[in-house]
Order: structure tokens, then sequence, then C-alpha cells
């Protein structure tokens, strides 16, 4: 009896079949469980619509949790009791060690839409650089794809683009082009250069302004792809570069541990259906161009038109046509570069916000795998989550004052609750610091064990303050959707700058003012809360200091000289990240932007 395998034959449709009812038992069974839990505890002296507001904001809010722990959980297990993790999650992965010559044609395609040329530019020349030394340089063609209606900087892009080409000896390998409109945002700009040269390429490769790879991993991947005609698209795991922002600094020294083990738990379920963001991703041209057209969505306002979010989306349309969606979660020299203050960082989630939940007008397309349909959810859900946690928060002092006994409440049961809850939230990064913490080489990579420790603690205090600023952000946002409040696609600031006092208070002075008046209900209704509720409530007091200090270079420089929240790309440096030299630092610079 023949063995039925996914597209590629990668896995067998059975063992994955196995894998996702097993992740779906385990997070249905913690989700009903945690419910359960919450409605005996609110439920103790019966139910007032307060219980039922926040039941009902648990039950909306807890889903991403849920599956962030056992995805978490997985993970580590997979990296730390398993043998051979990756031939578990990924066995494509295997084929890019040959040595076999490359036989396909690669794009190197750079997306750009008013950002600094010559910034973006020297990152796509390392790239070019690292791929010529492997040998293999004449199999890849490079294209400046701008966006740009800034007069100016377009003609600084096309200018040193050309020059660059000259420069190469080979310049019908460089190709600049410049739309005269953004119509469809990045997925418009891949797109037209699929009609207009993509079929001359079997595969492409499209890199954000911040995107930096190595050749070795370029051509590791274009190996896989090239044993596999069925993959579709092969997403690399790609982390942040060192910074000397403090904001970026810290983010992604937590993002880094906590993309680790969630990214190979969920590879070990997800498997042919995984995930794609966009960038540093190498996708086969031919079935792209076909099956991945994204539909435009019906009616006005910020959730119709062209969608924001192309790629989760295209990775469903990959799927449906027959072909695998797969990540590499591994750290393979493939690096972006985070926001570097609290206003950037919250600018981007906006905008993939408004993204996320345009989803809601395509969970209806025909053909989807109910896998990609779950993605779609799931994504949603990541947002439709936030308001949730954000009612539930307002909520609290209400529950005081909803006329039930204190000494009949289930005030120990509710601690254990508020714990275990925030246990599972913070349940990736836990999971990526003991990875590390695990050998004593890891974390001798990290500056030894009591410097990554401190950075790890640095982080999650630094994790809540940020969640508080940026969700209520986020609430606010949604609620501005119904009257046609919208997020735009344009250049972001990607170097050290300052923010100005001025411009934090006007950004965020919403999140004082919600702070405020929750922790000052509960000061007067139940003193005793306030102490357990600051993990979830300080980061709206604080976050206009918060903002300004995190942006502050000085503070970067402190943490670059203590060591405190380093990666191993500090000492440990890849050439290719080396060339870039010292990231700029605006040392005086005080930026009046919006911060939030």
């Amino acid at each position: 009896m023949a063995v039925s395998t996914t597209p590629a034959g990668i896995q067998s449709t059975a063992e994955i079949s196995r894998r996702r009812s097993l992740v779906l038992a385990l997070n249905t069974i913690t989700y009903l469980g945690l419910a359960f839990w919450l409605g005996s505890i609110l439920g103790a002296q019966g139910w007032s619509a307060v219980d039922v507001a926040l039941f009902g904001c648990f039950l909306a809010g807890t889903p991403w949790a849920v599956l962030g722990f056992w995805n978490a959980v997985i993970g580590l297990w997979l990296l730390r009791a398993t043998k051979d993790p990756i031939l578990q999650v990924a066995p494509c992965v295997a084929a890019g060690g040959s040595e076999d010559p490359l036989r396909v044609d690669t794009a190197i395609l750079l997306t750009l839409r008013n950002e600094d040329p010559a910034r973006a530019l020297k990152r796509l020349r390392i790239v070019k650089q690292s791929i010529d030394a492997t040998g293999a340089g004449d199999r890849f063609s490079y294209f400046i794809l701008s966006d740009t209606n800034d007069a100016v900087v377009a003609i600084e892009e096309e200018a040193m683009a050309h020059a660059w080409a000259l420069e190469t000896g080979a310049p019908h390998r460089v190709v600049y082009r410049r739309r005269t409109d953004n119509e469809g945002f990045k997925a418009g700009n891949v797109r037209d250069f699929c009609t207009r040269w993509g079929g001359s390429f079997e595969l492409m490769l499209p890199l954000d302004a911040d995107s930096l790879m190595t050749g070795d991993t370029i051509v590791r991947m274009v190996r896989m792809m090239q044993a596999y005609p069925k993959l579709g698209i092969l997403q690399s795991l790609v982390t942040g570069m060192p910074s000397k922002s403090g904001f970026a600094r810290i983010f992604q020294f937590g993002m880094r541990h906590g993309m680790r083990p969630y990214t190979m738990g969920s590879a070990w379920w997800m498997a042919d259906c995984g995930p794609f963001w966009g960038h540093n991703a190498l996708v086969r041209v031919k079935p792209f161009i076909e099956d991945c057209d994204l539909p435009v969505l019906p009616g006005n306002g910020p959730l119709g038109g062209h969608v924001l979010s192309h790629d989760q989306v295209e990775a469903a349309l990959m799927r449906r046509a027959g072909y695998e969606v797969r990540v590499w979660p591994e750290e393979c020299g493939s690096w972006e570069e985070n926001p570097p203050t609290l206003a950037d960082f919250s600018r981007r989630d906006v905008r993939w916000c408004q993204g996320n939940l345009q989803y809601m007008k395509l969970l209806g397309l025909p053909g989807l795998l109910p896998m990609s349909r779950f993605q779609l959810a799931f994504a949603i859900l990541m947002f439709l989550g936030i308001p949730a946690w954000t009612l539930l928060i307002a909520l609290l002092p209400f529950k005081v004052l909803d006329g039930e006994s204190s000494a009949l409440f289930p005030a120990a049961s509710a601690a254990a609750l508020y714990l275990t809850f925030l246990m599972m939230y913070l349940s990736p990064k836990l999971a990526g610091f003991a990875d590390v913490l695990a050998t004593k080489r890891e974390s001798g990579r990290y500056g030894g064990a009591g410097l990554f420790l401190a950075g790890a603690a640095v982080e999650l205090v630094f994790s809540f303050l940020v969640g508080a600023a940026t969700t209520l952000r986020i609430t606010l946002f949604m609620l501005g959707l119904p009257f046609g409040r919208s997020a735009t696609w344009n250049g972001q600031e990607r170097d050290v700058h300052a923010l100005s006092w001025r411009s934090a208070v006007s950004g965020l002075w919403p999140q004082f003012l919600f702070g405020m008046t929750v922790i000052g209900a509960l000061t007067i209704v139940a003193p005793a809360l306030v102490l357990w509720s600051l993990p979830l409530t300080l980061g709206y007091l604080v976050a206009i200091p918060f903002a300004v200090w995190t942006s502050r270079p000085a503070v970067g420089r402190f943490l670059v000289e203590t060591g405190l929240c380093a990666i191993p790309e500090e000492d440990e440096r890849p050439w290719e990240i080396a060339a870039l030299g010292a990231p700029p630092v605006a040392h005086c610079e005080v930026i009046e932007t919006e911060a939030a």
C-alpha cells in the first residue's frame, strides 16, 4: 500500500495528521480547562453582567496564548530532547548541504518606498558579494523595485542603482524600476516584477530595505527548492541584527528567543502549510504568478481594496495550488532590523493589524485547505484578542463593585489562574531562555549565564511595558476603523534617534490617562489589587517616559558597553554584518514624530 505524502514528497500526510490532531487536542483541553477555571471563579457567587463581560473577554483573548504555550513546549522538546529536530520538522533542509551545482535562476528583489537608498543598496551590495563568494553568482540577478513618490529620493535611488549596475561589470543583472503609483502596496510592487520579468526566473527572493542574508544561506535554500520542485515557498527564520538602539536591542533579544522554540514547535505540525513573512524567503515564480494573485477586496474603507498584509494570503494560495510552504526553523544567516523606537514599532503594528483584519473577507476563498483557513483565522484573532484584553483590564475595578462578598471570593484560585496565564503568555520566551541556558557553550555565546539572565530579566519587564502601550494603540485604532481610520505603507525610520518629550506626550497621553484611571480606581476600591495588576497596567502609566528613555542613544550605548541583551553576532560577527559598519546613531537629534 502506497504511503501518502505531502506534494513535494517530504513527509507522510498520516504522520502530519497525527501531529495536528495531538496539537488540536492539547489546545482544546487547555483552553476549555482555563475557561472552566475562570468560570468557577467568576460564578462562585452567581453571574453578574461584569462577570459575563470578563468571561467573554477572556475567551476571546486566550487562544493565541494557549497556542503559543504549546508551540513553545513542543519546540523546546524538539530542541533539547530529540537527536535531530530538523529531520522531524523540515527534512527538506538536508538537501541544502549537497554540492549540486545550481541549475535554476533566481531574482533577488529589493522593494523600496521612500527609504534611504544608500542604506538599502548597501545591504543589497553585501548580499551580492556574499552570493558571488559562493561561486554561484551567475545564477542570480538583482532588481531594485521602487514605489518611491518622493522626487528627491527617487533621483538618488536611480543614480545609485545605475552606478552600482556599472560597477558590477554585468549591468544586465542589476535592474532599477520605479512605479509611478503604489497600487497594491508591496504585493503590487512584486506582482509588477512578475508580470514584466518573472518568466525568466524559476525563483525569487524578496528582501525588505532592512534585510540582510548570507550568500551561503541563500544558495543552500536554492538547493532545497531545486531538490523539491513542489516546494513553493521556503521561509528562513529571520532574526534581528546587532543594534545600538536601546529599544530595538531589548526587543529583538526577547523576540529571538521566543521565535526559536515557537517556530520549531509550530513547524512540527504546520509542516507543508507553513508561514510566509513576505521577505527573506524563496518563492517559486511560476505558481506565484498563476495562482497567488491577490483579490481586490470588496467595499470601501480601510478593510476594502488592496490587501496590506499580503504574505499569509499568498502562502494559503500557494498551498491551494498544490505546492508546499515550509519554514527553515533555525537561525541560519537571515537578518532584519527592528524599529528603533516605540513610535516606529507601534506604527508597524497598526499596519499589520489593519492588514490582518482584512483577512475576514478572505476566509471564504474557495479551495483553501483547512490548515490555511485556520492560519488566516488565527491571524485575525491575534488582533481581535487585543481589545478584549484591554476591556478586561478596564473592567477590573467594576468587578470589585459588583456586590459580591470579598470573603467568599476564591482569591487563591484567582491568583493561581492569573500566574498560570502569565507563565503561558511568556512561555515562548521562557522556553527560548531555557534553551540557551541548557548548555554552557550556548550561554557563553551571550556573555555567560549571569549576563544572559540579566538581559532576560530586563527584556521581560520591557515586554510588559511595550505590550501595554501598543495594545491600547491598536485598540483605539480598531475603534476608528468603522470611521475610516487607515494605516499607510511608507518608508520607515530605521536609524537610532531620540523621541522628544513633546512627541511622546502627544502620542501616548491616552495610555497614561487609561493607566491613571484603572490604577486610580483600583487604589480606591481594592488597594490590595494594585500590586497584582502592575504587570498589566504599569506600562500604561509609564508609556511616555518609557518611549523617551528607550529611544535615547545613551541608553543604547550603555546596553552595548555592558553587554546587556547582546546577541552572538556582536562577537561572532559574520563578515556580512561587519561590512555594514557601525549603525548610525543620532547622538543629539531629537525627532518630533507621533509616538504611537
